[in-house]
C-alpha cells in the first residue's frame, strides 16, 4: 500500500468495520433461523434494514456535506458497536427475540447510511484522482477478505460455540472501527459560505445536479434495479444453502468465504482490465457475469457447483462497485459528493428493500429457486440500459 498514512488509517478503519459485517452476515441470519423458520420474517429482517436506510439517506447526505466527515465515521461505529454489545448481553442472558433483532437492524442500518456515505465522500479528499481506481480496488479487495472470507467462517464457528459470541466479537469491530477513524488527521469538513441552506433546498440541490448528468443518472437507476437483482436472492440465501445445498451453519460460512476469492479476483484485475477495455465495458461485462451466476445458482443442488458460481458473482460486484464508485468520485464536486452519495444510495436502498421482500414471496410461493432466475434475468435488463450511456460518455472523454 503506497498511497499516503492517513489512507492507511482510513484502510484499517474499514477493514474492522467490515469485518464485523463479515461475522454479522452469518450470525444475524442464524439467530434468526434459531428463532422463526418463517422465510417472511427472515427476509424480513433484510427489508427492514434497508427501508430504515432509505427513509433518512437524503437527510443524511446533506449533514455529510455539512458536517465534519471524520466524526461522522467514528461517532456512527461507536454507536453499532454499543447496540451489537447490547444485544450481545440480550442473547447471553436468553432475552433475544425476532423483535429485538428487528429493532438492532434498523438502527444499525440508520447508522450505517452515515457512515458509509461519509467513508464514500471522504477518500478523494485522502487520495488524489488518478489514485481512485487502485484505492477503491484495495478497498473492495479488504471489504471481500474481512466481509466475506474471514468475517462468515470464524461468525458460523463461533456461532456455533456460543451464540451470543459472534454478536459481541461485531460489536468490538465497530468499536476498533471507530478508534482508526478517530486518528485520521486533516480537514474533511467541505467548505461554505455563510449560513447554510435549508437542508430540503440542499438534498433538492444534490438530486438536481444527478438529474442533470446523464451517466450518473443511469448509473443510478441501473443500481437500483442490479440492487433488487441481489437482493432477492441473497435475502434467503441462508435458506436456498440449507435446504437445497444441504449446508449446516459451519458449512454456510465456508461456502460464503470460498466465494469471496471471486471477489479477491476481481480486485486485483479491476484495475488493468479497465486500462485495458475501458470503464464500460468492464462495467457492462461485469453486470453480463452477474446475471449468468445467479442462473447457475438457481439450478445448482450441491455447493461444488453453487460456490464457484457464487464467486463469479461476488468477482461481478466488486467489478462494477469498483467502476461506479470512481466514475462518480471522479464527476461529482467535492461540495456535493454527500448528496449525490445519497440520492445514488436511495435508488441502490430502495432496490434492497424491494428485492427483500419479492425474495420473500417468490421463495415462499414458487420455491427457493426462483429468486435467483429473477435476478438474472434482471442482471441481463441492467446491461442493457447502462452500456450505452457508459460507452457514450467514455467516447466523450477520449476526445476530450
Amino acid at each position: 500500500m503506497s498511497l499516503g498514512r492517513e489512507y492507511r488509517k482510513l484502510w484499517a478503519g474499514n477493514a474492522a468495520s467490515n469485518f464485523g459485517d463479515g461475522v454479522s452476515f452469518i450470525a444475524i441470519p442464524l439467530l434468526a433461523t434459531a428463532l422463526t423458520a418463517d422465510p417472511l420474517l427472515i427476509a424480513g429482517l433484510s427489508m427492514v434494514y434497508s427501508g430504515a436506510r432509505l427513509l433518512v439517506v437524503l437527510p443524511v447526505g446533506a449533514f455529510v456535506d455539512r458536517l465534519d466527515r471524520k466524526r461522522i465515521l467514528w461517532a456512527g461505529n461507536l454507536a453499532r458497536g454499543i447496540l451489537l454489545g447490547v444485544l450481545a448481553l440480550l442473547v447471553a442472558s436468553g432475552a433475544e427475540s425476532i423483535l429485538a433483532l428487528y429493532i438492532v437492524f434498523t438502527l444499525i442500518g440508520l447508522l450505517e447510511t452515515a457512515t458509509d456515505n461519509a467513508a464514500l465522500s471522504i477518500l478523494p479528499s485522502i487520495v488524489g484522482t488518478k489514485d481512485l481506481d487502485k484505492a477503491n480496488s484495495q478497498i473492495a479487495a479488504t471489504q471481500l477478505i474481512a466481509d466475506e472470507f474471514v468475517g462468515p467462517p470464524i461468525g458460523g464457528l463461533m456461532f456455533a460455540a456460543a451464540v451470543a459470541l459472534p454478536v459481541a466479537v461485531t460489536g468490538g469491530a465497530y468499536a476498533a472501527a471507530a478508534i482508526f477513524f478517530v486518528g485520521l488527521t486533516g480537514t474533511f469538513r467541505p467548505a461554505c459560505s455563510g449560513h447554510p441552506p435549508s437542508l430540503r433546498r440542499e438534498v433538492k440541490e444534490g438530486a438536481s445536479w444527478l438529474v442533470r448528468h446523464r451517466l450518473l443518472r443511469t448509473l443510478a437507476i441501473v443500481t437500483g434495479l442490479a440492487s433488487i437483482a441481489y437482493m432477492m436472492p441473497f435475502s434467503i440465501l441462508v435458506l436456498f444453502a440449507r435446504d437445497n445445498l444441504g449446508l449446516d451453519p459451519a458449512g454456510y460460512g465456508v461456502l460464503l468465504s470460498v466465494s469471496a476469492l471471486g471477489g479477491l479476483a476481481g480486485s486485483a484485475i479491476a484495475v488493468p482490465l479497465r486500462r485495458w477495455v475501458g470503464y464500460a465495458a468492464t462495467a457492462a461485462g461485469s453486470l453480463v457475469l452477474g446475471s449468468l451466476a445467479l442462473i447457475v445458482i438457481a439450478w445448482s443442488n450441491t455447493s461444488w457447483i453453487a460456490g464457484p458460481a457464487l464467486a463469479a458473482y461476488i468477482l461481478h460486484a466488486v467489478l462494477y462497485s469498483v467502476c461506479v464508485a470512481s466514475i462518480r468520485q471522479r464527476l461529482v464536486p467535492e461540495g456535493l459528493r454527500g448528496r449525490v452519495n445519497a440520492v445514488s444510495k436511495l435508488f441502490a436502498l430502495a432496490g434492497l428493500a424491494i428485492g427483500a421482500g419479492l425474495g420473500g414471496i417468490l421463495a415462499s410461493t414458487v420455491g427457493l429457486e426462483a429468486p435467483f432466475v429473477a435476478g438474472g434475468i434482471l442482471f441481463a435488463i441492467c446491461t442493457l440500459i447502462a452500456w450505452p450511456a457508459l460507452q457514450d460518455w467514455e467516447r466523450a472523454s477520449v476526445e476530450d
